[in-house]
């Protein structure tokens, strides 16, 4: 991707703090596709690419290549997210506090999700159609962004009730066939796992302070750590067996680190007005990485749930390359208006994702079941894309009804 230069110019600290338009329009467009193939299993009778590839299998579906885009997107967005807290005058200090913060939100949505899949209704008193529209009732109330004509004691009493609710749900959560389980960490979930690779990157972000070199170099380190770990080649100290598996494997993070440096290089020939060059730099960083990913492929194969180090190579090309068409759309030709009826999906996401639990809660609770010909074939996959864009609508809505998530 040509020559990195160690710092930014500082011409660009203003564009740097600014919201794009494309970025916001990209992580859209996914969080769309993201509740589209996640509703496919109230679906029967479609293709087979479209869906999750089996775990051992030598390939992926298209289902595949949406949540490694989507970390992809969380790296693009840090530079911009960090840099504007600086203008504003935060310190590295707030700026990290922050960042911790907003982990431990996101384990911990993640976390509440994940119990809510193996719940068992008898021996918890509560059902799997209860659990998910009530955990997410409590995350809105604790991360919404309150208006000012919102009094302090509302908000303090809303927020400290959902906590104490999830506190309870909790501790009389049982899970399991035999209801033996108790409320844990049985794995951290995708928001968890967003969080995870999140908080490294964003780490190394705030300490790199827009020094590319240092970029390259952890983008680097977290793709050699993936290779390690498919080669069976990481030490098996005690020690490291406190470092969460997902920083651990590296893909999840080295996805993440490879939107914060193409966001570096993308500012950079950005604040220089130079898009053909910006171009040309990005379609030859998914060629690269295409090369990659076939040179890896035959050693451990290509897949998301063996997290390979072709997975993570060929999915940061696959978001690339679009990612440089919507900018161009967006940016370029201004021709964003195109795009706003999902627009709200990238710009309060995390509320847009949480919004199909509520409809699932429904679908189980009451028995719902749709005709048969809206869940077979193409039919079926459309019904599905227009629940996606139910849900961004819906999102639309309690944005301007003054819901807003801000974590």
């Amino acid at each position: 991707m040509n020559t990195i230069p160690t710092e930014m110019h500082p011409s660009a600290s203003k564009s740097l703090s600014q919201r794009i338009d494309s970025i916001d329009i990209l992580r859209a467009i996914t969080m769309v596709l993201m509740i589209f193939v996640n509703d496919f299993f109230t679906l029967t009778n479609i293709p087979d690419w479209l869906k999750h590839a089996p775990r051992g299998v030598d390939g992926i579906g298209f289902s595949d290549i949406i949540f490694p885009a989507f970390l992809f997107i969380v790296g693009l967005s840090l530079p911009y997210a960090i840099e504007h807290r600086r203008l504003k005058g935060e310190s590295n200090t707030k700026i990290i506090k922050h960042v911790l913060f907003r982990t431990l939100a996101l384990l911990t949505m993640g976390v509440f999700l994940v119990n809510g899949e193996t719940i068992n209704n008898e021996a918890s008193g509560i059902k799997a159609g209860t659990w998910f529209p009530m955990v997410c009732l409590c995350f809105i109330l604790i991360w919404n962004k309150y208006s000012s004509k919102t009094s302090a004691l509302l908000q303090s009493i809303l927020q400290y009730s959902a906590i104490l609710s999830l506190l309870i749900l909790a501790f009389f959560y049982r899970g399991g066939e035999n209801g033996d389980a108790r409320f844990e960490t049985h794995w951290w979930g995708i928001l968890g796992l967003i969080g995870w690779a999140y908080l490294v990157s964003a780490l190394i972000t705030v300490f790199a302070k827009n020094n590319g070199y240092v970029l390259l170099l952890g983008w680097i380190f977290f793709c050699a750590l993936s290779i390690l770990n498919k080669s069976d080649l990481f030490p098996k100290s005690d020690f490291f067996q406190y470092i969460p598996g997902t920083i651990k494997s590296g893909t999840l993070v080295a996805l993440t680190m490879g939107g914060v440096l193409s966001s570096y290089i993308f500012r950079y020939f950005v604040s220089k007005n130079a898009n053909l060059k910006l171009t040309i730099s990005f379609i030859l960083g998914s060629i690269a990485l295409i090369i990659l990913s076939l040179f890896t492929r035959p050693y451990w194969g290509l897949s998301k749930l063996g997290a390979t180090p072709a997975w993570l190579f060929l999915c940061s090309a696959i978001t690339l390359l679009p990612f440089i068409l919507i900018y161009w759309i967006v940016d370029v030709l201004q021709r964003g208006k195109y795009f706003n009826f999902i627009k709200p999906a990238g710009t309060d996401t995390l509320l847009c994702y949480l919004i199909p639990y509520f409809f699932y809660g429904i679908y189980v609770l009451t028995d719902f079941k749709l005709p048969e010909i809206l869940t077979i074939g193409g039919i079926g996959l459309l019904k599905s894309f227009l629940f996606a864009i139910l849900c961004v609508f819906i999102t639309k809505k309690l944005n301007s009804g003054g819901v807003r998530l801000r974590i």
